[in-house]
Formats: structure tokens, C-alpha cells, sequence
């Protein structure tokens, strides 16, 4: 009995695998240019990271800044945590709740308040960190500020970015989760200066249980070795297309040679 040629170019089944390859060459430079795009997302973050670690830095020694020297312009990356005094009265009537805030391994909220300062702007001052415990809900009221004049030395800081839904206060509650002055402006009947204060001293003491936000950690975090990984992703998809490749022209040359191996007839 004569066995069957496998004609060379096709699998044993008789197809030919270029249509395959073709497919998954497709998918693997598109999954690719993923991997490496989230790399250099990841490299851009620690770059973002360094900056801050450094203006942080840069900061730390720096003697402090009076308020009107810095917020008369947009505040920068450069600019936070630059520490500043600024004494005004705060209006108890529109406060602002900041949800979904963590403070360390504490999760809870921190406190917005408008302060009318004695330079006549107005900056939205953040006035601390308050707990939520996991069993509760947020609170229905915030601790009011001190009444009448106050001084405050705190750290300088720009507005965080995100979508008008994550920026802009939700009535009648006054609760966001990015701290933007120029969508909160928006609420109020008075303008505000760009960025806002997160006050670490005040005088008088306010009430309330509210720790002051401190500069974050100076460490770069895992943004390289993620960058890493996802580089590496992207050279083991390319190499995994290599050896699926050469095991399928592996297959087809043993196809191809098996005849000439076993072409003897059977008695």
C-alpha cells in the first residue's frame, strides 16, 4: 500500500498555514504596540513621580512664601508643596466634602473651605483629612471652621485634573473627588483663585478630627519595573510567534519526509 504525499507548504491536514501566520502576526504587533505603549506609560509616571519627589525637595528648605507672591497665576508642579501663609475668614455656609481620599493605610474624606482672604481674593483652603470607618457612611455634616479671622501656614497645591463628573460638586450634598478650583468656582457666587491651600496650622485651632495632608512619599514607586514587565510582554509575544512559526514549518518538513521514510508497499 502507497501512502499519501503531503505536498510541502501545507499541514499534515492538507492547509496551508500562511493564512494563520498572517492572522497571527496581526494580532501579536497590534498586542505588541500595547505592551509597549503601556511601557512608556509607566515610564511616564515615574517621570511625573521624580518631578513631584523633587519639587518636594526643592521645597523643603525654601522659607515661606507669603500668599500673594505665588497665587497671582496658574499653579504649577513646580509650585506645590511650597509652604505659604495666608490669613482671611472662611465661609462656613459653602463647604465641600472630597470623597474617596486616603491619608496612609486610612481611607475617609478631606474638608474644603472657602477662605475670603485680607488680600480680597478668595482660594479654597483644604482643611484636613477626616476617617471614614468601613462600617459607616460618610457624614451628613462637616466640623465648621473658626470663626472670624484666621492665619494659616499650609502647603501650596494645583488643581487635580479629571472629568467635569469627578471635579464638579454634586448638590445639595457639596461633595466631589478631585479638588479643582476652577470647577468649584463654578458653584459659588465668587471667584477663586487658581489652585488651593492644604493648611497644616491654623490659628485659632479648628474643631473637628482633621489630620493635615502631608507631602506623599519620596520613593519612585513600581512604575519602572511595570515598564519592564510590559516591555518584556511585548518581546515574548513577538518570540512566541517565532517558535509557533518554525514549530508548524517543523511539522510540515516531517510531513513532507515521512513518505520517502515508509514508502515501501506492504506484502
Amino acid at each position: 500500500m502507497k501512502l499519501l504525499d503531503t505536498p510541502m507548504g501545507t499541514t499534515p491536514t492538507g492547509r496551508r498555514p500562511w493564512l494563520r501566520w498572517l492572522a497571527l502576526a496581526v494580532f501579536v504587533v497590534a498586542l505588541a504596540v500595547a505592551f509597549v505603549n503601556l511601557g512608556h506609560w509607566q515610564l511616564d509616571r515615574l517621570e511625573q513621580r521624580r518631578e513631584m519627589n523633587g519639587s518636594v525637595t526643592s521645597h523643603e528648605n525654601t522659607p515661606v512664601a507669603d500668599f500673594a507672591t505665588i497665587f497671582t497665576r496658574t499653579i504649577v508642579e513646580a509650585d506645590q508643596w511650597q509652604r505659604v501663609t495666608v490669613r482671611g475668614t472662611f465661609d462656613p455656609d459653602r463647604q465641600f466634602m472630597v470623597r474617596y481620599r486616603s491619608l496612609g493605610p486610612a481611607s475617609g474624606y478631606e474638608v474644603l473651605t472657602p477662605l475670603h482672604t485680607t488680600t480680597g481674593v478668595w482660594v479654597l483652603v483644604d482643611r484636613g483629612f477626616g476617617t471614614k470607618p468601613n462600617d459607616q457612611d460618610y457624614p451628613s455634616t462637616l466640623p465648621a471652621p473658626p470663626a472670624g479671622e484666621v492665619d494659616i501656614l499650609g502647603y501650596v497645591r494645583r488643581d487635580e485634573q479629571g472629568s467635569n463628573e469627578a471635579t464638579t460638586p454634586v448638590a445639595p450634598s457639596n461633595t466631589v473627588r478631585l479638588i479643582n478650583s476652577t470647577a468649584v468656582a463654578g458653584t459659588l457666587p465668587y471667584p477663586l483663585v487658581n489652585g488651593f491651600v492644604s493648611l497644616t496650622q491654623i490659628t485659632p485651632a479648628q474643631a473637628g478630627a482633621l489630620t493635615p495632608v502631608t507631602p506623599p512619599e519620596l520613593t519612585e514607586g513600581n512604575h519602572f519595573s511595570y515598564a519592564i514587565q510590559w516591555f518584556t510582554f511585548a518581546g515574548m509575544a513577538g518570540l512566541g510567534l517565532v517558535l509557533l512559526i518554525r514549530s508548524d514549518v517543523r511539522a510540515m518538513r516531517r510531513a513532507a519526509e515521512a513518505p520517502s521514510a515508509g514508502s515501501e508497499e506492504a506484502p
